[in-house]
């Protein structure tokens, strides 16, 4: 077996992190122990991979580590049955850890664990058949090895994005694709064992698990979650001067300023690092969280192909508002002419200041999709990842965001895919065409416009895309013609 700390399970374990008062070795543990004791799990994943659809919360790690060595494939807690199912069959899914909120979104026909009362017991649901582990009676969790281990190119996790061409498709991270990014988002981040880290985002995605949860627990640092951001709480938290990391989208900064607003006072916090990613931030947004908070809001850049975090205005330059940053650290980035498009050469790399499509290459870029791969982005032959978004490298290495050039945009730090929405309402009877747009919204980014032609009404096609579609898929206005 390679070096246990080059696994990510082990490795988040080995550094005395917590996450909501419990010690990440013993989340852990606690699925190993799960793995050790089940034997109806042992056999759903014999040659299969495992899926985790829950909240962010300790349980999460717990379903990582008992994932371990199966690629997990990590599900939005808010998608829908449909989109569930779709990913378990692609997958290859033999069992998926849950809650009991969730569980009924899951086919019968899987095996479901079931983590309410993690790390204490877990309920394996099998064939009909239902049976409790008990997890807390184990001996502990021992680790040996090297902290700086490269990590292990077996699967981690699978990320299903890209939804081009109307399906999305499953990206594999490989465990040294997670390891590299998150110990990259050590260094740019200067994390360190007594930062206390806010945790908001969905650890169904990679941002919010790699920045919020894996890189914080390999600097030993403290994390709490929500498992939905309700901003009153989030202030809270904030304002009892123990956070001194914050990680969101622009929406969730939007919706925290707002309420400082209300307050009607400054906000005093220990906040060190406040980082913002998942669609465009405005300048306008960063001037208005330090006029109200005094800490830089300090944007990144990156896509889950890519680990998934590429450009950063790290903490160690002056924050350059308006840009996405510099590369990360083990990561390079660089400009491509859009006019070369092809993977079987290397592209054509602008000087400074030239616009183009943002590449990048590192340990970071993941090692393939589940299928379909001819319909994601392209990876050269010299091993640059295509992003489909463009931008500009000033002199400096700063990279400047100028737009998206891949068919898709943004809604609350979502990516939303048209052909994909598109793709779920031509399949409904009585439609002839179908078409979707994104519209501005000051708040969310974008809605989503749907226009129809058919023997269909707006309600029914609502009814119908609340059944395929995840929550922030789900269209705004809908015309029928």
């Amino acid at each position: 077996m390679s070096d246990p700390l080059s696994y990510l399970p082990y490795a988040v374990a080995s550094r005395g992190g917590r996450v909501d008062g419990y010690e990440a070795q013993q989340l852990v543990a606690a699925g190993l122990t799960l793995l050790q004791r089940s034997v109806p799990l042992v056999r759903a994943l014999a040659g299969r991979r495992a899926a985790i659809l829950l909240p962010t919360s300790p349980a999460f790690l717990t379903a990582l580590a008992a994932a371990e060595g199966r690629g997990a494939v990590l599900i939005n807690p808010f998608a829908a049955p449909a989109e569930i199912a779709y990913q378990l069959a692609d997958a290859g899914v033999g069992a998926v850890f849950t809650n009991g909120a969730l569980a009924a979104r899951v086919p019968e026909h899987v095996t479901r664990v079931l983590l309410d009362d993690a790390p204490r017991t877990a309920r394996v649901l099998h064939d009909g058949r239902s049976s409790d582990v008990d997890l807390g009676s184990h001996f502990g969790l021992e680790i040996e090895g090297d902290q700086d281990a490269p990590g292990a190119r077996d699967e981690g996790a699978v990320v299903y994005t890209s939804a081009m061409a109307g399906r999305p498709l499953g990206a594999i991270l490989t465990h040294r694709n997670l390891l590299a990014n998150a110990r990259s988002t050590v260094a740019a981040a200067t994390q360190a064992s007594d930062d206390h880290v806010l945790a908001l985002l969905p650890w169904a995605h990679l941002f919010g698990l790699t920045v919020t949860a894996t890189a914080p627990l390999l600097a030993g640092a403290t994390v709490t979650t929500m498992d939905r951001f309700n901003p009153v709480r989030a202030l809270e938290l904030l304002a009892s001067g123990g956070v001194t990391e914050l990680v969101g989208v622009p929406a969730i900064f939007k919706g925290l300023l707002a309420a400082i607003e209300r307050r009607g006072s400054r906000l005093e916090t220990a906040l060190r690092v406040v980082i913002c990613g998942g669609a465009a931030l405005e300048t306008e947004l960063q001037d208005r969280w330090y006029d109200a908070t005094g800490t830089e809001l300090r944007q990144g850049y990156g896509l889950t192909e890519a680990g998934p975090v590429c450009i950063f205005n790290r903490m160690d330059r002056p924050n350059a508002r308006g840009t996405l940053g510099v590369a990360f650290p083990g990561v390079e980035v660089a400009i491509a002419d859009v006019a070369d498009e092809g993977a079987d050469a290397p592209p054509a790399l602008l000087a400074a200041g030239g616009e183009g499509e943002i590449v990048v290459r590192g340990e970071n870029v993941f090692a393939g999709y589940v299928s379909g791969g001819e319909h994601g982005l392209v990876r050269t032959i010299d091993g640059w990842l295509r992003t489909g978004d463009l931008g500009a490298m000033r002199d400096d290495g700063t990279v400047e965001f100028r737009g998206v050039r891949k068919p898709m945009f943004t809604r609350n730090g979502f990516n939303v895919y048209p052909r994909e929405i598109e793709h779920v309402i031509a399949a409904m009877p009585g439609v002839q065409s179908v078409a979707v747009t994104p519209v501005a919204d000051p708040v969310r980014e974008h809605d989503i416009a749907v226009t129809v032609e058919g023997t269909v009404t707006a309600d029914d096609v609502k009814r119908w895309c609340e059944l395929r579609l995840s929550a922030y898929k789900q269209p705004g206005s809908v015309t029928v013609r």
